[in-house]
């Protein structure tokens, strides 16, 4: 589909317009700066979904006081190292199956003469869930490492000297399937999350460039404006995609720091129920929601702003 045959088109840069070099290298620096910036939320949403009944912190503001009085600021990036040396090759996987797959995605869904709304939606969200899916491979075993790291010391849960410590104790005690304890859950939390996020960003996108009432036909839009409108997009899809696949992402970050004892499904899911009612399955809803919102809102503008940098000369 012609960028230009979209009312948004002129905002839109495709894959074939980029220079791949630069965008696989000024993108791992602009991404490692946005999980700086928002790692402390992830900490604090996954010590959340652990809390056990008998857990003093019971709330985000009351987990950040006992990180911050136990460990300072390092506590609030315990994991970092883990995940910033798997970021890399797992978003370089993300954007190439992300951007190759919209395109074939719009050819497929546009014979069908659907609003562009609706074909954004199923384009974006098919790109995003093939796109989670193929990085997922490597994000699991690295969010298992991390995640015990971040919760160490926690509720009950063992200490680690490092993420390598994390690896030798994991593939001791379970061997590489270890790594990917909770996968089949990963991809039925992130792959569904990727794909609502995506297309709730793509469909608000035409929906909002509708309501400002903005043509192909027009002289192009602002940067600011652009920007306006992407920010806008990534806080609506943060907040849908969040809402929807909380409880997933709660089961499954509960069987990723299990203890010693290998807890099921079933039995994560009893837990819960046991413990917190129904309302379990939404533990760490705040920071989650806040994370993919401002997570979804810095990636998508840090993401948008790489295109244009990367964008060959006509």
């Amino acid at each position: 589909m012609a960028a230009a045959s979209q009312p948004i088109g002129h905002s839109e840069i495709n894959w074939d317009k980029l220079d791949k070099t630069k965008f696989y290298v000024v993108g791992a620096g602009l991404f490692t700066g946005v999980t700086v910036a928002l790692y402390p939320v992830s900490v604090v949403k996954t010590r959340l979904q652990v809390a056990t009944r008998e857990s003093v912190e019971r709330n985000a503001l009351s987990v950040i006081k006992g990180i911050w009085k136990a460990d300072g600021v390092p506590g609030l990036y315990r994991g970092f190292g883990t995940v910033i040396t798997g970021a890399v090759p797992t978003r370089v996987i993300f954007m190439t199956a992300l951007e190759t797959t919209k395109v074939a995605a719009f050819k497929l869904v546009e014979p069908f003469k659907f609003s562009e709304p609706t074909q954004a939606a199923l384009a974006n969200g098919l790109a995003g869930m093939t796109a989670s899916l193929f990085s997922q491979t490597i994000f699991v075993p690295i969010d298992v490492v991390s995640q015990r790291l971040m919760v160490q010391g926690y509720s009950g849960h063992a200490r680690y000297t490092g993420g390598m410590d994390v690896a030798r104790q994991i593939l001791k005690t379970d061997g590489i399937r270890g790594f990917y304890r909770g996968f089949g859950l990963s991809i039925m939390t992130y792959s569904p999350s990727s794909a609502v996020w995506w297309a709730s960003y793509g469909s608000s996108q035409r929906l909002i460039w509708s309501f400002l009432a903005h043509g192909s036909d027009e002289a192009p839009p602002s940067v600011g404006k652009i920007m306006s409108v992407q920010a806008t997009g990534g806080i609506i899809a943060g907040a849908t995609a969040s809402c929807i696949t909380t409880p997933l992402d709660t089961i499954k970050t509960r069987l990723q720091v299990g203890h010693e004892k290998r807890p099921t499904t079933s039995e994560v899911v009893k837990n819960l129920v046991r413990d917190d009612g129904w309302k379990g399955f939404y533990k760490g809803l705040g920071p989650r929601f806040f994370s993919m919102s401002a997570w979804g809102t810095s990636m998508i503008l840090a993401y948008e702003y790489l295109k244009r940098v990367c964008a060959k000369d006509e």
